[in-house]
C-alpha cells in the first residue's frame, strides 16, 4: 500500500471527518492505525518496527503497564527496558508539536522477519479521547481503557481501519463482541504453518536415477562412498538433507554439496546394525539412523532433532556425546541443560547447588544414563562404577546462567528446546566456542510456555533460520520406539 505522510493532517487524535492523511472529502486510501497492546511489546520489543508502511498508536495505559513490568529479571522485564530504550530514541529532541504529529518510525531498520523497512509514524495519546463503553463492561481495568481509546479511535477516524493487537485472547474476544476488529500478533512467525516445516528428508521419485543417472560420477574416500548427480529434483535439496529410495533395498544419503542442479550425495553408515551400534545403541528406524549420522559427523555442529515422546531424541543423543567424549575424545565434557517450567504446580525452592537444583529437571537424562549402562559386565559393582565415571563427564547447568559463557570443546544438549524464544534461543547458541557441538532437542507439540505456540517457537526458528547452512543439520523423528503403550498414547491421546 503506498506510504502516505501524516504530517499534513495533525496527530492520530484529529477531528472526526478530517482523514489523517489530508483534507476532508478527499479519496484516500483506507489507511490502517494498529493499536497495540502492552503484552505485544513484551512479547516482542522489535514489534514497534514490524508493521512496515502502516501506524501505531500506543494508548496511555500501556505506557503505565509498561513502567510496572520494567523492574525484574525475567524475559518479560527485559523486553520492557528494550521498549522503553527504543521509545526513548525515537523520542529524542522531539517536540511537543512533533510528537502530535506522530514521529517517524526510522525507515532503515528492517529487523529479521519483516517484509519492508518500517516507514510508518508512531502515535502516542497526547489527550482523553471521548467514548463510552457499554454497561455490560464494568470496571476500569486496563483493558477496558484500552478498548475504549479504540472505540474512540475508530470513531474520529470513520474512514480509517484501526486494528487492535492482543496476543491476550479473551480481550480480543471482547474487541470483537463490541465491533473492534482484532488481531492476534503474528509477525514473530517463522513459519506460518508447522506442517511446511523443514523435515530434514525427502524420498527419492521412483524415476530418479533414469532422469538423473546419465552423467552419474562415482568415488570412495577411505570407508566413504560419493555420488555426484546432475538433475532437476536436486534443486530443491539443502545441504545434509537425507534423501533415500522407499524402498527395503533402496539407498539411504546425506546431501554434501548443491550447486544449482549438481549436488554430491554421500551414503550413510548404517547404525541400525550391530556393528555400527554406538554406546551399544542402535537405530530402530530410517529417521534414527540419519539422526545418528549427523549426531555423529564431526562438520556438522548444530544439530536439531525434532519428535514426539518415545522418539528416542535424547537417548540417541546422549550416546552420541558419550562417544565422541570418552572414546573419540573429541569433546571435553557433556553439558546438558533445559527450560525448567513445571508441567503441573511448582514445588517452591529446591536446596543444593545449581547442578543438584537441576537435577529433578533431568529426570530424562537419568533414565537414559540407566538404558546406556545396563549392558556394562561387572554386575551391580561394574554398572555403579560406570555410572559414577559418565557422571563425571556430564555436568548439568541451567539456561539463567548461561549469559556471558563460551563453551570451548563441548557436547552440549539442549532438551525441551520448544519452550524457549527466539531470542533465547540466539543467546543459547552464540554461546558456543571453537570445537563445540550443540544439539537442541524437543516436540513443538507440548509447548508449556506462556505466548510461545509452534510456529513462533525457538526451536522452530532455528529450524527454519539455519536450513541450507552447510554445518547444521535437522531431522524429524516420526516413530515412537518408548513402547506400545507410549505409541498408542501418543497417537490416541
Amino acid at each position: 500500500m503506498k506510504r502516505r505522510s501524516l504530517s499534513e493532517s495533525g496527530s492520530a487524535g484529529a477531528k472526526a471527518g478530517t482523514s489523517l492523511h489530508g483534507a476532508k472529502g478527499a479519496p484516500q486510501e483506507q489507511r490502517r492505525l494498529f493499536v497495540l497492546d502492552t503484552n505485544v511489546l513484551m512479547h516482542d520489543p522489535t514489534a514497534i518496527f514490524r508493521f512496515e508502511e502502516h501506524d501505531i498508536y500506543l494508548p496511555m495505559v500501556v505506557l503505565e503497564e509498561l513502567d510496572a513490568h520494567k523492574k525484574g529479571l525475567s524475559e518479560a522485564s527485559r523486553n520492557v527496558r528494550q521498549v522503553s530504550r527504543f521509545l526513548d530514541d525515537m523520542m529524542r529532541d522531539a517536540t511537543k508539536e512533533q510528537i502530535d504529529r506522530g514521529l517517524p518510525i526510522p525507515s532503515g531498520l528492517s529487523v529479521n522477519g519483516g517484509k519492508r523497512p518500517a516507514s510508518g509514524r508512531l502515535f502516542f495519546q497526547t489527550r482523553q479521547l471521548t467514548s463510552v463503553l457499554p454497561e455490560s463492561l464494568p470496571g476500569h481495568g486496563a483493558d477496558n481503557a484500552i478498548l475504549a481509546q479504540t472505540l474512540a479511535l475508530q470513531k474520529e477516524h470513520p474512514h480509517d481501519r484501526v486494528v487492535l493487537v492482543s496476543k491476550d485472547i479473551n480481550l480480543r474476544i471482547k474487541a470483537a463482541v463490541l465491533g473492534i476488529h482484532a488481531e492476534d500478533y503474528y509477525s514473530d512467525k517463522t513459519i506460518e504453518d508447522t506442517d511446511v516445516l523443514y523435515s530434514g528428508m525427502a524420498p527419492l521419485p521412483a524415476d530418479f536415477w533414469e532422469r538423473h543417472g546419465r552423467d552419474l560420477r562415482s568415488w570412495k574416500e577411505g570407508d566413504r562412498t560419493f555420488y555426484e548427480i546432475e538433475g532437476p529434483a536436486v534443486r530443491e535439496w539443502q545441504p545434509n538433507m537425507c534423501v533415500y529410495e522407499d524402498s527395503p533395498e533402496g539407498i539411504e544419503a546425506i546431501v554434501r554439496r548443491v550447486s544449482g542442479d549438481r549436488a554430491v550425495i554421500e551414503l550413510l553408515r548404517d547404525y541400525r546394525s550391530e556393528r555400527h551400534s554406538v554406546w551399544g545403541i542402535t537405530a530402530r528406524n530410517r529417521e534414527q539412523n540419519f539422526a545418528l549420522n549427523l549426531l555423529m559427523d564431526p562438520e556438522v555442529d548444530f544439530v536439531t532433532i525434532l519428535g514426539p515422546a518415545g522418539t528416542g531424541k535424547t537417548l540417541l543423543t546422549l550416546a552420541a556425546g558419550l562417544v565422541q567424549t570418552l572414546e573419540a575424545n573429541r569433546f571435553v565434557e557433556i553439558i546438558m541443560t533445559r527450560v525448567t517450567i513445571p508441567l503441573g504446580e511448582d514445588i517452591g525452592f529446591l536446596p543444593g547447588t545449581e547442578e543438584e537444583k537441576m537435577e529433578p529437571w533431568m529426570g530424562a537424562l537419568m533414565d537414559n544414563l540407566e538404558v546406556l549402562t545396563q549392558s556394562q559386565e561387572g554386575g551391580n559393582w561394574g554398572r555403579a562404577a560406570t555410572n559414577d565415571l559418565l557422571r563425571s563427564r556430564i555436568k548439568i547447568r541451567s539456561l539463567n546462567f548461561m549469559r556471558g559463557r563460551t563453551f570451548l570443546n563441548r557436547f552440549i544438549i539442549l532438551d525441551e528446546a520448544q519452550n524457549l524464544t527466539p531470542k533465547q534461543m540466539k543467546a543459547l547458541i552464540t554461546r558456543a566456542g571453537p570445537g563445540t557441538k550443540l544439539a537442541c532437542l524437543g516436540n513443538i507439540a507440548q509447548i508449556d510456555t506462556p505466548y510461545l505456540t509452534e510456529t513462533t517457537s525457538g526451536l522452530t526458528y532455528a529450524v527454519n533460520r539455519f536450513r541450507g547452512w552447510p554445518h547444521s543439520g535437522h531431522v524429524t523423528l516420526l516413530r515412537g520406539e518408548r513402547s506400545r503403550l507410549a505409541e498408542f498414547a501418543s497417537e490416541n491421546l
